[in-house]
């Protein structure tokens, strides 16, 4: 019991709290990118630009199918033998934008697709262009459809930085395991202390979509 709690000192604490603020650092940034770049992606998909979007659709299933650990390991140690080395941080960042980028892709293409074409015609037969009817009607609808979808993926993001871990990103699981590498009778303890730290990150998410969810559909 002893050596548990003393897994949880001052210094340790403040180890894994750098950790974490890596973590979240990381997954802000990331969740940003791939969100804009996503819903680009998404709404190339939905207009089904002759030749293009098919294009796209192809480069977004190649991503989607592919482990994340080794787009990491293409974007940290393949990259350098094209001439384009990138410091361990940004090299995260980019993996994880290029991978959730093509899950949410689909999500928010999925989103659009569910709203009724009815609602497209009759936006246009009241005089609204296309765009318009876009922007007031048809995004506004999918956006509260995609919320719980979205958040899903978002969370799965922060987690998924653990995997950065194998470029030596100082993330949390990263500090942990170099506490429990010092003392191994702190293994248990970091396991316990990874998993409220994650579970407080994406509670929170999961408790703001929520808000989000109820201010959008009010």
């Amino acid at each position: 019991m002893k050596s548990f709690m003393d897994a949880y000192s001052a210094v340790n604490l403040m180890f894994l709290l750098k950790g974490l603020w890596i973590t979240v650092e990381v997954s802000v940034i990331s969740i940003i990118l791939s969100y804009i770049l996503g819903g680009i992606l998404g709404f190339i998909r939905y207009t089904r630009i002759k030749y293009f979007s098919a294009i796209v659709g192809f480069i977004i299933d190649l991503i989607r199918n592919l482990p994340l650990i080794l787009i990491f390991f293409f974007v940290y140690f393949g990259l350098p033998n094209l001439g384009l080395r990138i410091e361990i941080i940004p090299s995260s960042i980019l993996a994880l934008t290029v991978f959730e980028s093509a899950m949410l892709a689909e999500i928010i293409r999925g989103g659009i697709e569910s709203i009724s074409k009815g609602q497209m015609e009759g936006a246009r037969a009241n005089g609204l262009t296309y765009w318009q009817a876009m922007r007031y009607i048809i995004l506004p609808q999918a956006q509260v459809r995609m919320i719980p979808a979205l958040v899903s993926q978002f969370i799965s993001l922060i987690k998924d930085t653990s995997l950065a871990t194998i470029i030596m990103l100082p993330e949390l699981m990263y500090h942990a395991q170099i506490i429990y590498g010092q003392n191994t009778n702190y293994i248990i303890p970091m396991f316990v202390a990874l998993a409220v730290m994650y579970f407080i990150v994406c509670y929170a998410l999961s408790l703001f979509s929520r808000y989000l969810e109820k201010r959008i559909a009010s």
